[in-house]
């Protein structure tokens, strides 16, 4: 099948089980999450494939083992592309009852792959060219994020130049579409490779200068 869009009912699925997350609710509506959520996510992946590669899609259900929170299915689906050996850095695809989610950057970090990347932000060439890649992106209507520190991190302090961006864990640059009428048609997957393209140069950033 060729992907053709979220239908309105993937999104209407997920309200109702923000609203109601149990197993009934999921046994009663299924198919609909299959037809309308999981099948036109794998027609997507499968089409980007030949140009960012395979995509792992993630498990609906979660893993509540250790968690206070027993509800037992994501509110969302997703979708990454991993880039490089460290299968961290990567693209992002998701949707839930807000909409279409898109992204990339260094969603998760090793110690060390933090600190490669802060010192490289730190270095003058190095930092410049990531502020300029991320003043691109926000210019585009992406917005940063990503776990950071209270206080800029040693040897640095708040003078230096790039001191916002030292103090972050990982980043990322993400942007969200609400479910206009268009993410149901294929013009969902011509906004996907326009953003994903637009983040291969952090993606290019993070896998030499911090997981590569």
């Amino acid at each position: 099948m060729s992907f053709s869009g979220f239908p309105p009912e993937a999104f209407a699925f997920y309200e109702g089980l923000e609203a109601d997350n149990s197993k009934s609710f999921w046994a009663a509506h299924k198919s609909v999450f299959d037809s309308c959520v999981a099948a036109p996510m794998q027609d997507l992946v499968d089409e980007l494939e030949p140009t960012f590669g395979a995509a792992k899609i993630f498990r609906p259900y979660r893993d509540v083992r250790f968690s206070k929170d027993k509800s037992p299915y994501k509110t969302r689906q997703y979708a990454v592309v991993h880039l490089g050996s460290a299968g961290i850095a990567g693209l992002y695809v998701g949707i839930d009852a807000d909409g279409l989610h898109l992204g990339g950057g260094l969603y998760q970090a090793s110690t060390e792959q933090a600190r490669r990347m802060r010192a490289a932000i730190a270095q003058d060439r190095t930092g410049r060219e990531l502020r300029t890649i991320l003043d691109k992106l926000e210019a585009q209507g992406f917005e940063l994020a990503g776990e950071q520190l209270k206080r800029v991190p040693k040897p640095w302090d708040d003078t230096h130049p790039r001191a916002e961006l030292l103090r972050y864990k990982a980043l990322t640059a993400h942007v969200h579409h609400p479910p206009d009428p268009w993410v149901h048609t294929r013009k969902a997957k011509e906004e996907v490779v326009k953003r994903w393209k637009a983040l291969g140069p952090l993606n290019d950033w993070m896998g030499a200068h911090a997981t590569g």
